[in-house]
């Protein structure tokens, strides 16, 4: 997909609602070369999703060894709104917390002073962590409206030609 494109996606009204969201679904190859889906918050920078980890993360030598990565942001309602994302991790460690995982975690209900409770132990807990940036390489949105899987538009072509 060229650059353009992938912004043309992003940049739907529908695809900047799910980037606002807080958690998305990391796949990834594992070390043993077995996938590996797991749910993490994130957030969307406007050019690049960024996750947090702890340094000690066992996702961090599998994404070191194959940076592929692919993304999942959805609804909970039916019909579903996805939106899919693949790219490359770039990891960057960082001294401290960075400011992206006080973001992303923000959006959690939280009195005041929870709200410092929770960083303060976060600090306590964290000397530092990885930042895995993910910049886009292919996005698609499904809205199941105007936009459905690639197989089945495949089937509703294959449908149009027959009745047609």
């Amino acid at each position: 997909m060229l650059p353009n494109e992938i912004a043309e996606v992003l940049d739907k009204p529908l695809s900047r609602e799910l980037l606002a969201r807080d958690l998305t679904r990391l796949a990834y190859v594992a070390k043993d070369g077995t996938p590996r889906s797991i749910p993490i918050a994130f957030t969307w920078n406007g050019a690049e999703i960024v996750l947090c980890t702890t340094k000690n993360s066992p996702k961090l030598p599998s994404l070191r060894a194959n940076p592929a990565v692919a993304l999942t942001i959805d609804t909970e309602v039916h019909p579903p709104k996805i939106l899919l994302v693949r790219g490359r991790a770039e990891l960057d460690v960082v001294d401290g917390i960075p400011e992206e995982f006080l973001q992303m975690n923000g959006s959690y209900e939280m009195t005041p002073e929870q709200r410092v409770e929770w960083e303060r132990e976060v600090r306590s807990l964290y000397d530092g962590m990885v930042r895995i940036v993910i910049t886009p390489t292919w996005a698609k949105l499904i809205d199941f409206e105007t936009t459905l899987p690639s197989a089945v538009e495949e089937l509703a072509r294959q449908r149009a030609e027959r009745v047609g």
